[in-house]
């Protein structure tokens, strides 16, 4: 398993190369709790299950995770992932969008229809294999992004129930900053030889941002959708383009509920309290206090 504290460190990181300040002492204070904090729960959830338990049982509907560009089902979302296990949810995730299945950090980036009927297929199998009627999915970054995409245009809208996305490039985003991405992570090497579909398509003016924006509501009828973002958001920016303006959205900022929270686009499916956010929003218990870190 990929460790969420090393990976917290690397965004942490990224967001202060982008930043042309030097990072404050109380911030770097707070960078260790954090690290700190996420390696003790990290230890916590070891002897949890991961995604895919085909024999798990549950009240509460199954969950689908979609992983962000150039995650895995095993990165990205993967510990939230058990940390909703120890909650007594059971959950689903593939790895989509790949042309080299066997390297990690290298999923997410062939044309978002064709990665989204790989998800709807998956979704369908979840659903046939538990029996479940619907699943509420969480996607991160280009995983949150497929989350509203596939319910509009795959035909999934009565498959779904609640869909939480964190930090989505709705409104599209910077190209170039989906390349800086790529350079922080190690892959943009790769990128250069394969190229990136969805990186194109998800900037400002690409084919699918502009698919999904087509004047026809984004929200399909019986969804509950839940948008989260922070506004460090440094790949998605401004942040607020993460954000579904439509009527019985909730968009949230995880500043809103912990402001001492500096998490930025990398980290932010790692993020304790998004994933409180998140939680709330699948139980639909939307005013639940929890302990920020």
């Amino acid at each position: 398993m990929v460790s969420l504290a090393r990976l917290l460190i690397a965004g942490l990181l990224s967001l202060a190369a982008v930043s042309a300040s030097p990072v404050p002492e109380e911030q770097k204070q707070q960078q260790q709790q954090q690290q700190q904090h996420l390696e003790q729960l990290e230890r916590e959830l070891a002897a949890f299950g991961g995604t895919n338990d085909w024999s798990c049982k549950s009240a509460n509907k199954p969950v689908v995770l979609l992983h962000g560009l150039f995650g895995s089902d095993k990165t990205d979302l993967y510990v939230f992932g058990k940390w909703l296990r120890r909650r007594g949810y059971c959950i689903f995730a593939l790895t989509y969008g790949t042309y080299t299945p066997h390297l990690p950090f290298w999923a997410g980036i062939k044309p978002i229809a064709e990665s989204s009927g790989e998800i709807a297929a998956f979704i369908n199998e979840v659903r046939r294999r538990t029996g479940a009627i619907k699943v509420d999915v969480v996607g991160h970054s280009e995983g949150a992004f497929q989350a509203l995409y596939v319910s509009k245009f795959r035909g999934m809208a009565d498959s779904i129930d609640s869909i939480v996305a964190i930090a989505p490039p709705t409104h599209g985003t910077d190209v170039s900053g989906l390349y800086k991405y790529a350079s922080l992570i190690g892959v943009r090497h790769l990128l250069d030889v394969v190229g990136c579909a969805a990186c194109e398509e998800l900037g400002t003016d690409g084919s699918a941002v502009l698919r999904l924006n087509d004047g026809r509501p984004i929200v399909q009828p019986g969804n509950s959708v839940t948008v989260i973002t922070s506004r460090n958001d440094e790949i998605v920016t401004p942040p607020a383009t993460a954000f579904v303006n439509e009527a019985g959205v909730r968009n949230l900022y995880v500043q809103d509920s912990c402001p001492r929270d500096i998490i930025g686009h990398v980290t932010e499916a790692l993020d304790p309290n998004i994933w409180n956010l998140a939680l709330n929003a699948l139980e639909r218990k939307f005013d639940r206090k929890f302990a920020c870190i």
